[in-house]
C-alpha cells in the first residue's frame, strides 16, 4: 500500500484514498475529506485492473421444486346460497342453514378424501349468521387450521383452511 491508491475497510462502509503510511498505520481521504487511521490489517485494496482478465460464469438459477398438491391454487367453496340452488325463495331461514352447513360438510369430507390441502370458503358480509355457523363448523372439525383470509380486515367475507 502506497500513498494515492484507493483502500476500503473491512466489515464497514468506508473508503477512500491513502494520504500517508507510519509503519502498520494507514492514514486515509474519504470523498467528504474525512481522514481515517486503521491498521493494514482492517484494509483492503481497491484495484479494479485485478478483475479485467476474470471471466464472468453465469450459472442458472435452480428452479424450487413445487409439488403438484401444492401448486394449485385452494378449491373455493362459496357459500352463497343462490349459488346453492336453482330456486332460493322456496326455502326458509332454517332450510338455507342447514343446506349450507351440509354443503361445507360435504366439501370438508371431499377435500379429506382427496389430500387437498386448502380450502377457501367465501360466507360473505352480512348479519354474520352463516360466518358463526362455518367457524363451528371448523371448531369441531380436527386435522385443520383456518383463519380469514384477509388478515388486515376484522370480517373479510372470506375464510382458509388448511388441513394437516
Amino acid at each position: 500500500m502506497k500513498i494515492g491508491d484507493k483502500v476500503s475497510v473491512v466489515d464497514e462502509d468506508l473508503s477512500g484514498v491513502i494520504t500517508s503510511v507510519n509503519g502498520n498505520i494507514v492514514v486515509f481521504k474519504d470523498e467528504y475529506g474525512f481522514t481515517y487511521q486503521y491498521p493494514k490489517e482492517k484494509l483492503v485494496p481497491k484495484n479494479a485492473e485485478i478483475y479485467e482478465n476474470i471471466k464472468i460464469v453465469k450459472k442458472a438459477e435452480p428452479k424450487k421444486v413445487i409439488s403438484k398438491k401444492h401448486d394449485k391454487n385452494p378449491l373455493v367453496l362459496d357459500l352463497h346460497f343462490e349459488n346453492l340452488v336453482k330456486n332460493p325463495h322456496d326455502y326458509d331461514s332454517f332450510e338455507r342453514l342447514f343446506i349450507q352447513k351440509e354443503k361445507l360438510i360435504q366439501t370438508i369430507n371431499f377435500c379429506r378424501k382427496n389430500h387437498l390441502k386448502r380450502l377457501e370458503i367465501v360466507h360473505g358480509i352480512g348479519d354474520g349468521t352463516l360466518q358463526r355457523m362455518v367457524f363451528d363448523v371448523l371448531e369441531s372439525q380436527t386435522g385443520l387450521d383456518f383463519y380469514n383470509k384477509e388478515i388486515l380486515h376484522h370480517q373479510s367475507g372470506a375464510v382458509m383452511v388448511e388441513f394437516h
